[in-house]
């Protein structure tokens, strides 16, 4: 396994608290952040753009993605150009389709040609990389974020599909892929090893950097350190008759 200094792949910081999104910001490692509506939800976020400021005057330097929640594409135009506004390094998140499975083609089309830095989200498939991939403008940064962690959970390796979207992506090379929703800390490196630019994932994961290489045997001593020390702690006992 190769040390997190050799990786290539950019790690990205995945949530939408704004204390652990400073936490990660202080981490040189944290090459950006993204985030999404339901992330905001869960972390009880309710005005949209009053949060998105106060990530940005703390994350000033560091590409951000923003997401849309118009379901109607004539709205996610509107909101998309609105949140472009917000900062040089926003990245608007535009989904593939909308909830009717009406692709975003055209939309992603006109914002990429109008300048508009995007992150389109929620691609699980090859067809939909291949489509997107089509619809970016040649000169203009794009991310396009493929599923990965949601793939696995179907019983499918995602490695070979995002192996194929990198090779599929090479036609417009200011786009980068993005590896979403990892499960563990080994996809960062599965990520690097089949060339995709960017994975993102919630700190919990990030934290486990510093495991990278740790002695397996140490591991398994600590392992068996915390089993007795919880035991002790709860109090149990077996009474032996």
């Amino acid at each position: 396994m190769n040390a997190t200094t050799n990786l290539k792949v950019k790690l990205f910081a995945d949530g939408a608290d704004l204390a652990g999104m400073s936490e990660m910001y202080a981490n040189p490692m944290i090459k950006g952040f993204t985030t999404n509506p339901t992330l905001m939800r869960k972390a009880g976020i309710q005005d949209y753009r009053a949060f998105a400021h106060q990530v940005l005057e703390a994350i000033p330097d560091r590409p951000i993605s923003f997401e849309v929640f118009a379901d109607e594409f004539d709205e996610m135009e509107q909101q998309a150009l609105e949140i472009a506004s917000w900062g040089k390094n926003v990245n608007v998140k535009i989904p593939v389709t909308n909830t009717r499975k009406q692709f975003a083609g055209p939309l992603i089309e006109r914002l990429s040609k109008a300048g508009v830095v995007l992150n389109v989200t929620a691609l699980m498939s090859l067809d939909q990389v291949q489509s997107v991939t089509d619809c970016l403008a040649p000169n203009v940064p794009a991310i396009i974020s493929v599923f990965a962690g949601r793939i696995a959970d179907t019983g499918r390796d995602p490695m070979p599909l995002m192996a194929e979207a990198v090779e599929i992506m090479r036609a417009k090379p200011k786009a980068e892929l993005i590896w979403a929703s990892p499960r563990e800390l080994l996809n960062i490196f599965q990520a690097d090893a089949i060339g995709c630019h960017i994975i993102t994932a919630t700190n919990d994961i990030l934290k486990k950097l510093s495991l990278v290489g740790k002695c397996l045997d140490q591991y398994s001593l600590e392992t068996v350190e915390m089993f007795y020390r919880d035991a002790q702690t709860a109090g149990y006992d077996i009474k032996v008759s």
